[in-house]
């Protein structure tokens, strides 16, 4: 009998010590993404409001940063979910395990463009891919092949012809932005691989491709501005000359005061990033810590809550936020995949 009941009580402690002991914060905490941010906290306040659970706490730290937090452990000092508006990094994977955090819940939550904007008291751009690479990049092609030059672009007729002479002022987010991450992939690179002998650069050399297509200059021409959107909005406002470089959403919300750009003759609108016709367009994430689940209470209770269609379809109130939804087909898997707790594959 002693023997059984010491057994017993053996397996009862594994049990207990098998659970993270951090059960005093009764709170959701949130960071990551300034582009999910405003998303995640309409949903944040909705489940506060309609649920016994206390609101959950958004920070807006960038998906880089928030990523990073979201690695760094498990307890209540780390934060149960991060958002991003790109997907996780396999190099940002290796530092969560690392850290003792290997089962990651991903959530694809709908899309998003990328726009290029400026005050509506200045004339809309209409530019290329190869416009933005060749007003941006630290080194652009002198014009014969395999021909590197220091950025010489200061005005954007300079860059086009067909463009006004307006000095080129950027301002966008910092390296730590899943939104420059992004931009740099989409728009960047994209007008880069129109260089012939650029393209085939990645063939032959893909770490010098990266950096030439990657890299944007640091000669004032781009401001980095922070990781918040609004900031960027308003300064816009203040300066007409200037482009600024953030979410659809928040482009949508202040469309009383600034415009999107044209890029390749098409504007950052509704339908055009829904189908894909959009260049610059991306997806958007949150990960879930599952160590946190049945722990710091709420968290399948708030999964639930941001997949409802009432939240992320097509007519949902994230919709009226400036979310682009996935189609029905895509709802409905990845609905099965988040509030079914699946592991993240890469």
């Amino acid at each position: 009998m002693f023997t059984k009941a010491l057994s017993f009580t053996a397996v009862a402690l594994a049990t207990v010590t098998a659970v993270p002991a951090f059960a005093d914060r009764d709170q959701l905490k949130i960071v990551g993404s300034s582009t999910v941010f405003p998303f995640s906290t309409t949903v944040a306040e909705r489940f506060g409001k309609n649920t016994d659970f206390k609101t959950p706490i958004v920070e807006s730290t960038g998906s880089g940063g928030g990523l990073k937090l979201f690695c760094a452990g498990v307890g209540e000092s780390h934060p149960d979910i991060t958002n991003a508006s790109r997907r996780i990094k396999s190099s940002e994977v290796e530092k969560c395990a690392a850290n003792g955090i290997t089962d990651i819940v991903e959530a694809k939550i709908g899309y998003d463009g990328i726009v290029f904007a400026n005050s509506k008291e200045s004339a809309q751009f209409d530019v290329s891919l190869t416009d933005l690479f060749l007003a941006l990049a630290k080194d652009v092609p002198t014009g014969a092949d395999g021909e590197l030059q220091a950025n010489p672009n200061t005005t954007w007729d300079q860059v086009n012809p067909s463009l006004p002479a307006v000095k080129i002022e950027v301002l966008g987010p910092p390296p730590t932005s899943g939104t420059r991450d992004a931009f740099v992939e989409l728009a960047m690179e994209g007008g880069c691989k129109t260089v012939d002998w650029i393209k085939a650069l990645k063939k032959t050399d893909k770490p010098a491709y990266k950096a030439l297509c990657h890299t944007i200059r640091e000669d004032g021409a781009y401001v980095e501005a922070g990781e918040n959107d609004n900031l960027i909005v308003q300064k816009l406002k203040a300066n007409p000359a200037a482009f600024g470089i953030f979410g659809y959403s928040f482009l949508e919300q202040n469309s009383d005061s600034v415009q999107g750009s044209l890029i390749n003759g098409v504007a950052p609108e509704f339908e055009a990033i829904a189908e894909g016709d959009y260049p610059v367009s991306r997806s958007l994430f949150f990960y879930v810590k599952k160590d946190h689940i049945g722990v710091i209470p709420g968290i399948e209770e708030f999964l639930a809550e941001f997949t409802s269609e009432d939240t992320w379809g097509e007519d949902g109130y994230l919709a009226d936020k400036g979310l682009i939804p996935m189609t029905e087909a895509e709802r409905t898997e990845w609905s099965t995949k988040i509030t079914g707790l699946n592991n993240l594959a890469m």
